[in-house]
């Protein structure tokens, strides 16, 4: 069963590639504290169809280069900075 983990799109700037920050809580093993954890993830995206922004979902799958063990399943939400500049284009043209 391939692992799946929800994140925030931190940067798209690499062709079919995208970085996303993975954030989780944990908690202290001793003084029980919870506290965040971030962890950043590349990620293989065939139509480079994610922004900054987006809440995506990603899968593991086989190394498909030195960093990339995970490839883009869904975008989740849009963010709202990039259906702004979207709709600002269309009016343009």
């Amino acid at each position: 069963m391939a692992k799946t983990l929800t994140g925030i799109v931190t940067s798209n700037k690499a062709d079919k590639t995208i970085t996303i920050t993975v954030t989780s809580r944990e908690t202290h093993p001793i003084y029980g504290k919870q506290y965040s954890v971030s962890r950043k993830y590349t990620a293989h995206d065939e139509k480079n169809e994610a922004n900054e922004g987006d809440k995506v979902t990603i899968s593991e799958v086989r190394p498909i280069s030195k960093t990339k063990f995970f490839t883009l399943v869904s975008i989740v939400e849009k963010s709202r900075g990039s259906i702004e500049l979207k709709e600002e284009e269309v009016e343009a043209k």
